[in-house]
């Protein structure tokens, strides 16, 4: 999954976030507000279901592309237990490429100072887990998943969750803000979806993708999926 140019990838999307921290700390007098909408909108918004998306495809997308899945389906193991498999590492390039930059990017720009930073990154992990799981059911069910899943990441994310009052309450990103919401100080963050509503919604769409992955790879047979 992080070989050959996708790490690159990752490792310079995650480079962005932490030199725009530390241009605007050297430049701009930016206060605690202004770094939480500023990371909001290019972190939560933007470059996470962007890392999503290349984590999650990545994970099982080109084996099952290349044909080489067929090795791996094979071996005397539980379908399901290969995807979790994946999915762990999946999460956990997100935690160090997406969530790790962010915590940084936040702390750089208001200090260590506040809750923003934890805040941020208990959004970003939460919203990181989702995406790398929709993302990766995507790629067992879809040979064009990278190009739904751009589609999604920049038009329903980027765009529609942002500014439709009505499909906030389906967006990760809103979800994300939620949790955050509830960490930072009063008045940082804000977000559209109820704090319960949101942890359960997380939490079902995470279980939800994971279940129905590990279901339709058991479905895959050496000749291809059913």
């Amino acid at each position: 999954m992080l070989g050959g140019r996708r790490v690159l990838l990752l490792a310079a999307l995650a480079l962005l976030i932490v030199v725009l921290a530390v241009l605007l700390r050297v430049f701009a007098d930016i206060d605690q507000g202004e770094a939480a909408a500023l990371l909001r909108a290019v972190s939560l918004g933007t470059l996470l279901p962007l890392f999503g998306l290349i984590v999650g495809t990545g994970a099982i997308g080109p084996e099952i592309d290349d044909g080489s899945i067929v090795y791996l389906l094979a071996k005397p193991m539980s379908r399901a237990t290969i995807i979790h498999s994946k999915l762990v590492v999946a999460v956990a390039a997100m935690f160090t490429f997406a969530v790790v930059p962010t915590v940084l990017a936040a702390l750089i720009m208001v200090g260590g100072s506040g809750s923003l930073a934890v805040a941020l990154g208990a959004g970003a992990f939460a919203a990181g887990a989702v995406y790398s799981a929709v993302f990766l059911l995507l790629a067992t069910i879809l040979r064009q998943a990278v190009m739904l899943g751009l589609v999604y990441a920049l038009v329903w994310e980027s765009l529609v969750g942002s500014v439709v009052p009505g499909a906030r309450v389906l967006s990760v990103q809103q979800w994300a803000l939620s949790v955050a919401e509830s960490i930072a100080a009063p008045g940082l963050l804000s977000a559209d979806v109820a704090l319960g509503v949101a942890v359960v919604l997380l939490v079902g769409a995470f279980a939800a993708a994971t279940w129905y992955a590990g279901w339709r790879l058991a479905r895959f047979t050496l000749t291809g999926p059913e």
